[in-house]
């Protein structure tokens, strides 16, 4: 009998007909004789309300209190599908995260796991009972709730199904993972059959929206098999996942389990990106981490770096912020003017970041001048450059956007046939 975790985001429980959905999926697994845990979000739309209950009751308001306003939406969800189940005559059992017990760190709203104790769950089991528990949440040292962050029940999940030596299928509103967004490359974007864990962090961290890097993080550490696949698919469907792992949506998995490797596997674009001139720095030992020092100290991440060659003694470094951040990095830099001494600072919010990943990439060498000629072809100017072993980012007038990401999975053979 095998041990499943089936996770179930905001949409597919977004109203009692969608629960009903979801039960009928989770009933195919019990009825196949698997061991099944449930992790399960807010229904669609709800969190952000909560928050905004939270908000309007006071705009400095106590973490730890937003954690408690904020979690219930999950409880919510969890007890709903449990009751839904027991209807259906299948044993269920709804757990708040505080109940498994999932431990967290004490940061509110965006607490780490550190450490799951599964005896609850398998106890559960041992009585024939299907586990549904509220994702999102946990216990902090203190005895008090915690939320993991926006995306947060797929981290659960990945945690959950590591700590009961479980595989993980995480259920969305698409398919499986796609060369790059449907909705840019229409037709011709593919559902991918395998991906690494290492391709999937870095096209979630470069702005697919399918999977939370965390939990991918998570998934590679403790070489938990994820699959994501569609909660809208019929739950009656004779599609099932097989021993050697082929079935419906996308596996994420080791790179030794993909038999053929493509040199670039997709293409991902972020929107949400802010330039950084700083212009006319002193050109010395030092002036980048007086730079990017206080930034980090108000914990602000910067992502593409250009520090250009001296002239007459000055430079201008330029990077880039996720634009929700820009208002604070500029904040931090006009504090810290007189230490950096720099005559201006230029911002750009009409950007946006493109990326081409494949681990195919470590043993091909052309693959970003091939990139690069394609944008150029195009009329696609760039603006910065980074790498790494697996991938090539470029910044580029948001304008262009849609242009570069049909040239670049055109040019990397990605058009489905």
């Amino acid at each position: 009998m095998a041990r499943l975790v089936m996770k179930f985001g905001g949409t597919s429980v977004a109203d009692l007909d969608r629960i009903r959905n979801v039960a009928r999926h989770v009933a195919r697994e019990v009825k196949a004789g698997h061991d099944v845990a449930v992790i399960v979000s807010a229904m669609a739309g709800e969190t952000n309300k909560l928050v905004g209950f939270v908000e309007e009751a006071s705009p400095a308001f106590d973490a730890a209190e937003y954690d408690m306003v904020v979690s219930s939406g999950e409880q919510v969800t969890a007890g709903l599908l449990a009751i839904v189940l027991q209807n259906m005559g299948i044993p269920a059992r709804s757990w708040c995260g505080w109940q498994v017990p999932i431990e967290t760190s004490d940061v509110h709203a965006a607490a780490r796991i550190t450490n799951i104790d599964p005896q609850n769950l398998l106890s559960s089991w041992e009585q024939g009972k299907v586990n549904v528990i509220a994702g999102f949440q946990g216990i902090g040292p203190d005895g008090r709730i915690t939320t993991l962050g926006r995306g947060g029940s797929d981290t659960s999940a990945v945690a959950v199904a590591a700590a009961l030596d479980a595989r993980c299928d995480i259920y969305t509103d698409v398919d499986g993972v796609y060369t790059t967004d449907p909705r840019i490359v229409r037709e011709k974007a593919r559902r991918i059959e395998r991906i690494s864990y290492e391709e999937m962090l870095e096209l979630a961290s470069l702005g697919a929206k399918v999977l939370q890097t965390r939990s991918v993080e998570l998934a590679m550490v403790h070489k938990v098999p994820l699959r994501v696949r569609s909660s809208f698919d019929d739950p009656d469907s004779p599609l099932q996942v097989q021993d050697n792992g082929s079935g419906p949506g996308t596996l994420v998995c080791d790179e030794d389990d993909i038999m053929e490797q493509q040199v670039v596997t997709g293409i991902a674009y972020a929107r949400d990106e802010a330039h950084v001139a700083v212009r006319r720095v002193k050109d010395k030992p030092g002036i980048a981490a007086s730079v990017f020092g206080p930034l980090a100290d108000a914990n602000i991440s910067v992502d593409m770096i250009v520090q250009n060659v001296s002239v007459d003694g000055y430079a201008n470094i330029t990077f880039t912020v996720a634009r929700n951040d820009l208002r604070r990095a500029l904040d931090v830099l006009q504090a810290e003017k007189d230490n950096i001494g720099y005559e201006s600072i230029d911002t750009s919010t009409e950007v946006a970041k493109v990326s081409i990943v494949g681990i195919g990439m470590r043993s091909y060498a052309g693959v970003a001048s091939k990139m690069f000629r394609t944008l150029a072809e195009k009329g696609v100017n760039i603006e910065a450059i980074t790498t790494s072993e697996i991938k090539v980012s470029v910044l580029i007038d948001e304008a262009w956007l849609e242009l570069a990401v049909r040239a670049l999975h055109t040019a990397f053979d990605l058009d489905a046939v």
